[in-house]
């Protein structure tokens, strides 16, 4: 059985309908799927399982020892010293033979060896779906292993929890997810109940939880609608067995030079046949003359010293946090003339972070350091310190933005660990760039009352107790400035502008940054009002504007000039908001402006994947935004007929289908295991600047062979 048919005979009829879900209202859901609010019972949960089979997707076994060492002759180089090693047995030259068997022999065991190597390091657990999942079922809550789930179950969702299977949303209570591996999206995705246009595409099915998907804030409950292949993670790994699978250069030029070695010795020995039996020879002393010359023109010890050459660059490339899984990817990753590269978590850090602050009044300040850490400062125009009063009103504002705020931040030793929104965490780290320690801060205050964030609100507010009520509110900007009266300047509170703070956000914005506010105000009258309402929240004073980004890794932008260098075409393929991907390519210098930038919506209007239009649709831009993973694939192919030697870079499961399809599919060392498996090549550390390293270390294997071929070649025509 293929790997294919068994996908297919994995995936059952009734679990992948092809129904628009996240169009569906909430009581449509439950009416297709036969289910309610307290859950299946147990009955009738074991009987769809046993129809519809576990919630899990098929485990791949790493290839075993023989299996390497079988594959290694799978060479047509290989196939013409065979044949050469049995002629010599026919003819009688026995040391020939045994020489060439030796050599086939030692090459086998050369890259069984290495590839052995790189497949315990590359060894990793397929996980995505084998967690616990919390069920009502009968009424009653109870968790079970996520194998267990059918569709119509009902999960409970919160912070921190790994969702186990395709969701329609039935209650959010301030629910985001994590969908990168799915969608490439660094920022997490704000969730809701009610359903969408049915055309909606995947990065925006709000009214849905995806399978592997991890929820950062907030809570909520939804009905199962999909498990195991029929999941979006699912689908994918199908799409993943089913693709075909591109040739790596290096095989594709030694086919070639294989047919064209086999040309030119039959050719020759024929020529030499001729004339020997033309001036009398008998057949078969000719018959004899032609097969040895055939044999010894054959250059048996090309595939050994292609080994051992390539053996070399792999440890070399291991050194440099590149681990190569197969033998051939080595001279392929050298020869690739196009990267197609991943953003999240390869160019950049995968960690939001509040890179740029802005107070009333149009000061700016940048903020440096990366990720989720507090290490770094606050700096003004020039790289110079902020002036005391300047300072005062950053310390405030972070101050704010730390007591509304629901995540968790800590040094343990040299590690920082941390919990909650990736916003919240920023938010934290910026604290500590200004010199405040959150639980301190925290402490001095006593909380009487929150309205949480929730996506329908698009703020989140506090009210604690210091001697007299204050008020803390962030959110989107908009709806900061409806709740405030003034703006906090380096002259005191002045009455607000909204025009000039509504510019300096639209200005952040078109930079890629996502935007919040911060404000703050007094309860006037001292009571504690319970429960807390948004019509409590008295008229506030805005403290500031941040700007948040996912950041570049600092190497990046040197690494991609070096690849322009050496002729090696950077791409940027994203399914990330088209705004944040541009001004990422800007800074690294893939792109200039907008016209360097296709969305996928334009891809699908540009024609079928396999036309010329979209082909010169594909060459015309740098960067690809909101790509589904099925547009990356045509990408792929299109660069392909264009003549490029494509790699392609991902981490997450929405890369996998590309990665199969590429010549060198890289796979980043924290990514998924299903873009792990499905690669030639990881890069242990995440760097797009590894990638160029082993680029490097690559041409250097590429030359050194092509110097083993014509010194083989010419002792052979000899």
């Amino acid at each position: 059985m293929t790997d294919t048919e068994e996908f297919k005979e994995a995936a059952p009829s009734r679990n992948d309908d092809g129904v628009a879900w996240h169009a569906l209202s909430q009581e449509d859901a439950f009416a297709r799927l036969d289910s309610g609010k307290e859950g299946l019972d147990e009955d009738e949960a074991a009987r769809r399982l046993r129809e519809v089979g576990p919630n899990a997707l098929p485990v791949k076994r790493p290839p075993s020892l023989p299996a390497i060492f079988l594959h290694q002759f799978l060479s047509p180089l290989i196939y013409i010293l065979l044949v050469a090693g049995i002629l010599s047995l026919a003819i009688g030259e026995q040391t020939d033979a045994a020489f060439i068997f030796a050599v086939i022999l030692l090459n086998a065991l050369l890259g069984t060896v290495q590839e052995w190597k790189a497949e315990r390091s590359a060894a990793a657990l397929q996980s995505l779906l084998r967690i616990e999942a919390r069920v009502r079922r009968g009424g009653e809550v109870r968790e079970i292993p996520a194998e267990e789930l059918v569709p119509g179950d009902i999960i409970l969702l919160e912070s921190g929890h790994r969702v186990p299977a395709d969701l329609r949303l039935a209650e959010v209570r301030g629910l985001a997810a994590d969908e990168s591996l799915l969608t490439g999206e660094s920022v997490a995705t704000e969730k809701t109940a009610e359903p969408l246009a049915e055309k909606s595409p995947l990065a925006e099915r709000f009214s849905m939880a995806f399978a592997g998907s991890t929820v950062t804030t907030g809570r909520g409950t939804g009905i199962v609608v999909a498990t195991g292949l029929a999941t979006q993670v699912g689908r994918i790994a199908r799409e993943v067995t089913a693709a075909r699978v591109t040739k790596p250069p290096l095989v594709i030029r030694m086919e070639r030079f294989a047919r064209q070695i086999s040309y030119l010795v039959l050719g020759f020995v024929a020529l030499l046949a001729l004339v020997s039996h033309l001036q009398g020879t008998p057949w078969l002393e000719v018959f004899f003359m032609a097969v040895a010359l055939a044999v010894s023109s054959i250059p048996e010890g090309l595939p050994v010293a292609m080994t051992v050459a390539l053996s070399i660059a792999t440890t070399r490339m291991a050194r440099r946090n590149v681990i190569v899984r197969k033998l051939t990817a080595v001279e392929g990753l050298g020869s690739c003339t196009c990267i197609a590269s991943d953003k999240t978590g390869t160019l950049t850090v995968n960690r939001q972070t509040a890179k740029t602050l802005w107070l009333p009044g149009g000061e700016t300040f940048t903020v440096t350091g990366e990720g989720y850490a507090g290490a770094g400062e606050v700096l003004a125009a020039g790289g110079a310190a902020p002036g005391e009063e300047a300072r005062s009103r950053l310390t405030l504002l972070a101050a704010a933005a730390i007591l509304c705020n629901e995540a968790t931040l800590v040094r343990i030793g040299d590690e920082w660990t941390h919990h909650g929104d990736a916003m919240d965490v920023a938010l934290l780290a910026l604290g500590y760039k200004l010199g405040l320690h959150p639980e301190e801060v925290r402490g001095r205050v006593e909380m009487l009352g929150e309205i949480p964030y929730e996506s329908e609100l698009r703020y989140a507010a506090r009210f604690y107790w210091d001697e007299e009520g204050n008020w803390v509110v962030k959110g989107a900007v908009e709806r900061i400035l409806g709740f405030s009266a003034n703006m906090l300047t380096a002259e005191g509170e002045m009455p607000l502008d909204p025009s000039l703070v509504e510019g300096a956000a639209l200005d952040l914005a078109k930079e890629g940054f996502r935007v919040l506010g911060v404000a703050w105000g007094r309860h006037i009258d001292g009571s504690r009002p319970d429960p807390v309402g948004e019509e409590h929240i008295p008229p506030v004073t805005l403290l500031g504007l941040v700007g948040f980004i996912d950041p570049l890794r600092p190497e990046v932008k040197e690494a991609v000039a070096t690849c322009r260098q050496a002729g090696v075409k950077v791409l940027m393929v994203t399914g990330d908001h088209p705004a944040t991907a541009l001004a990422i390519a800007r800074q690294l210098g893939i792109a200039r402006d907008d016209r360097d930038m296709l969305s996928g919506e334009s891809l699908a209007n540009g024609g079928p994947p396999e036309s010329e239009e979209f082909a010169r649709l594909a060459a015309s831009a740098a960067v690809f935004a909101r790509v589904s993973p099925l547009q990356k694939l045509h990408i792929v192919d299109a660069l392909s007929r264009q003549g490029h030697f494509t790699a392609v870079t991902g981490d997450g499961v929405n890369d996998a289908p590309a990665l199969r399809r590429a010549h060198i599919g890289v796979a980043m060392g924290s990514g998924t295991d299903v873009a792990k498996d499905t690669a030639e090549i990881i890069v242990t550390d995440d760097n797009f600047a590894s990638i160029v390293a082993g680029i490097e270390e690559g041409r250097f294997a590429y030359d050194n062979i092509r110097k083993v071929v014509y010194l083989l070649i010419s002792t052979g025509g000899a």
